[in-house]
């Protein structure tokens, strides 16, 4: 801006222009801007009739007459170059004895805008909560109206002929000169300051101003409090966070901090939050009225500056007794309340004040956290670096965020019982974790989900079956909660029962899918489509060493050899249980001593790579590699577990086995023709061998045993015949198998009956008997018990 239009607001209107009318109404002179707003010169008009500069048609107040009355009018006047031009003609009566009318007048635009800035400035000077100053270029202050209240006119420093007015620049000075150097105005710009110690937001606008011949001539600043404004809009912003901050998590811990961590520094500079002990186990809280031990944890807390205080209450401690208080009491019904130091002091007694009150703090709020007729505990919120107290305002904001939180620390101690309660069923359902067996030494892993919908399904078995064998079962209930943990319940039952009647795995499995459609039909409608498992059965013979599998919809089974190799089992992949239709299939595989075989639900395989089952096998089997078979199970479990995530949504369950072999001068095997000769020889041979085995003692039971299995194996089943005998630690046990797939059968023969004693001398002599059907023909086997005798194995 030119140096010599500092402070010069110009002329509002530039183009005034000026004749004289004599008594006659002529032109008695015309001025130069005259002649350029018309567009006519002095010899045009002088001497000749006002009424002649009308244009055509106008009204008849503009003659001379009608101007001399009104003194003031607009009027549509000829244009030399045709056309016509719209003024403000003002008139007034000229002095002297010749009389006549002095005529001022300016385009009816320039006229119009120099009104209305009038006015404009005019209505904002008389407003009585709005701020406005005008400034000239140097930013003095030519016009001032200031707002009725507190918040002063903002300050700036002015260098006059004596030097500075005030020292200092103030941020609104800078602003201002902003504006005025760059004519790009300024909107709404916030500026915070204290008056009389309150903290006070103060909203200010500056647009620049320019004079008559379009220079930048000052500014226009326009202030306004708007404190309770920019108070609504931060608690606003903090009820929302608060909302969408606390109820993200099911976990109570981590919603208590995250109540700690809005209270401040949203609304205070310390908080705590104080959680009753019985609520941080998932149960409800006691009811308690009045002072004494309140069962409080410190659960969580936050500082402005992130630095505990040196002798507060820690998070993770106890609270000592409190006094009784009327402020207590008011908690415990459900009321916030705020009080000053003074009160703290007195509702928390001298002793304790340390551990309570933060050095600073001088204003306290302590709001309850109540849900559902139960009072969790509460938040404690201080004061320390603002100076304010609480308002009323603020202890219905903080009761509004303590209620949500409340819900949302509810809401998690229900699900913790609830999850509790179904980790506990879970547990209760699942075997043993570790078993140590001629065939195999196992130990069994289950992870609940930490998120989500809670526990599931997912179980493990290890179940004994007649010839030392064993059977491995994993499997994987669709659905978390109580409702899938009760499934997995029938399911474990059905399969143990299956189990024992020796089945083959993919039998089994067939078995199985029939009773999951059962389950399917007996659900609710809606909830048919959620009913199913997925499950892998192995079968080890430690005698052959050999396991046999079959999989409905299962992940493969990982196999290490004692070598450290390590490779998944390709188990033919059937269908999930409960989609029926479709067959089961089986894989044996040779199984050497001493390998590590490890069956596993897809939450081990999901823990670290979503959804990806194909990523997941692969790091199983590149963590496998890592391993030694001879390691301890609980290491090689731990291994293939990995790293686990504090949020995985599915359970885990992880069944690892060390297999073993009996050896081959433990067991032997014969054969015989279906002939009656048969009979003699194999008690013949069984005796031989027990005499081997230094198991006199039991070869009086064990010849009768045999002759009578091998009789009628002989009689009704065909040959040809085996007989195998198996010494274990503590137990003798004998199988007998033929050609024929009749069912035996235990009865009580009549006194004139000539036979069907035998297979009742039998259950009377062994410990315990049994049958199992093979591809061609059936085994039956029995069992001796026996102590003191050394396993040869």
């Amino acid at each position: 801006m030119p140096a010599d239009t500092a402070g010069d607001w110009g002329f509002c209107l530039p183009s005034l222009a000026s004749a004289v009318l004599d008594e006659a109404g002529r032109v008695v002179h015309w001025s130069s801007a005259a002649a350029a707003l018309l567009a006519l010169d002095a010899d045009e008009v002088l001497g000749r009739p006002a009424s002649e500069l009308l244009a055509p048609g106008e009204h008849p107040e503009c003659t001379p007459a009608g101007l001399a009355r009104s003194g003031e009018v607009r009027a549509r006047l000829r244009h030399g170059g045709g056309g016509a031009v719209d003024v403000f003609l003002h008139a007034t009566e000229a002095a002297g004895e010749a009389g006549g009318l002095v005529l001022l007048g300016a385009p009816a635009e320039s006229a119009t805008e120099c009104g209305q800035g009038v006015a404009l400035l005019r209505a904002l000077l008389a407003q009585d909560h709005l701020g406005v100053a005008v400034h000239d270029a140097a930013l003095r202050v030519l016009s001032v109206n200031e707002p009725v209240g507190d918040i002063p006119m903002p300050k700036v420093s002015v260098a006059g002929p004596a030097g500075p007015e005030e020292s200092g620049s103030e941020p609104f000075e800078d602003l201002l000169r902003q504006v005025l150097e760059t004519g790009r105005p300024v909107i709404d710009e916030e500026q915070h300051l204290y008056v009389h110690g309150v903290r006070r937001t103060v909203t200010h606008s500056v647009f620049p101003l320019e004079h008559a011949r379009g220079h930048r001539s000052g500014v226009l600043s326009i202030w306004r409090d708007t404190t309770e404004e920019e108070r609504a809009r931060r608690h606003l912003h903090l009820l929302h966070e608060s909302a969408i901050r606390i109820s993200a998590t099911l976990d109570i811990s981590q919603a208590a901090r995250d109540l700690a961590d809005v209270l401040v520094p949203g609304l205070g500079d310390f908080a705590a939050v104080e959680l009753a002990e019985a609520v941080l186990v998932g149960d409800e809280p006691p009811k308690l009225l009045g002072g004494g031990s309140q069962h409080l944890v410190r659960a969580a807390g936050a500082t402005a500056d992130g630095d505990w205080p040196e002798g507060m209450l820690p998070p993770g401690a106890v609270l000592p007794p409190l006094h009784d208080d009327v402020n207590l009491r008011m908690v415990q019904r459900g009321e916030a309340t705020v009080t000053d130091l003074r009160g703290a002091i007195e509702a928390v007694g001298e002793q304790q004040a340390g551990i309570f009150i933060p050095d600073g703090g001088h204003s306290l709020a302590v709001v309850p956290l109540w849900a559902r007729g139960l009072l969790l505990g509460h938040a404690a919120v201080w004061r320390i670096d603002n100076p304010e107290p609480f308002s009323e305002e603020e202890r219905t904001l903080l009761t509004a965020i303590c209620s949500r939180a409340a819900l949302t620390l509810d809401n998690a101690r229900r699900f913790q019982h609830e999850h509790r309660a179904a980790v506990t069923l879970q547990q209760r359902l699942l075997p043993q974790g570790s078993t140590d067996s001629v065939a195999v030494e196992t130990t069994g892993s289950y992870r609940p989900a930490r998120s989500g919908g809670g526990i599931s399904g997912d179980w493990f078995d290890v179940i004994p079956l007649p010839g030392l064998r064993v059977a491995l079962v994993v499997g994987d209930v669709i659905g978390h909660g109580l409702a899938a943990t009760a499934a997995m319940g029938r399911l474990r039952a059905a399969v143990q029962t299956l189990a024992a009647m020796e089945l083959d795995p993919d039998d089994l499995l067939h078995r199985v899918d029939d009773l999951v459609e059962q389950l399917a039909a007996e659900a609710r409608p809606e909830q048919q489509d959620t009913v199913g498992a997925t499950c892998l059965v192995a079968v080890y013979d430690p005698v052959q060493r050999r396991c046999t599998m079959a999989s409905a919809g299962h992940p493969p089974p990982l196999l290490i050899a004692p070598d450290g190799s390590a490779r998944l089992v390709e188990v033919p992949p059937g269908p999930p249980l409960g989609v029926g239709g479709m067959p089961f299939e089986t894989r044996s595989v040779d199984v050497e001593p001493g390998s590590i075989l490890a069956l596993y639900t897809d939450g081990l395989l999901k823990q670290c790579h979503g959804d990806d089952l194909d990523a997941g096998m692969r790091r199983l089997t590149d963590a496998s590699g890592a391993l030694q078979p001879s390691q301890p199970l609980e290491e090689i479990s731990a291994t293939l577990l990995g790293h686990q995530e504090e949020d995985r949504a599915d359970d885990i369950a992880l069944l690892v086995a060390r297999t073993r072999a009996v050896p081959g001068r433990d067991t032997v095997l014969w054969e015989y023709p279906a002939e009656a000769a048969a009979v003699g020889e194999a008690r013949s041979d069984v005796l031989g061998q027990l005499a081997s085995w230094g198991l006199d003692e039991t070869a009086f039971t064990t010849e009768l045993i045999v002759s009578e299995l091998v009789t009628n194996a002989v009689r009704y089943g065909g040959g040809p015949v085996s007989l195998r005998l198996i010494r274990a630690p503590h137990a003798l046990i004998c199988e007998v198998s033929d050609a024929s797939n009749t069912q035996p059968r235990l009865r009580r023969a009549e006194e004139t009956d000539e036979g069907g004693r035998g297979l009742w001398l039998v259950a009377q002599m062994a410990t315990r008997w049994g049958s199992r059907y093979r591809a061609k023909g059936k085994t039956i086997w029995t069992e001796q018990a026996y102590e003191g005798l050394p396993f040869m194995g």
